[in-house]
């Protein structure tokens, strides 16, 4: 069974594990349409088209 030669540091042991619990913004990109802030390859959620075409019916009421 494997052992390590040497104790590692409290230091070099979280720093190995702080990259688990790192948060990531996510990519933005704008709407062609309507200018909105969306998610990448997914339908605009304020006017409901992906590439020029309507794949969601919004409601105009929220407004």
């Amino acid at each position: 069974m494997p052992v390590p030669k040497e104790k590692l540091s409290r230091s070099r042991r979280d720093r190995r594990r702080a990259n688990h619990d790192k948060v990531v913004k996510p990519n933005l990109s704008t709407c062609t349409r309507c200018g909105a802030f969306k998610l990448s390859h997914r339908a605009c959620g304020s006017c409901g088209y992906y590439r020029d075409r309507k794949v969601l019916s919004v409601g105009d009421a929220e407004a």
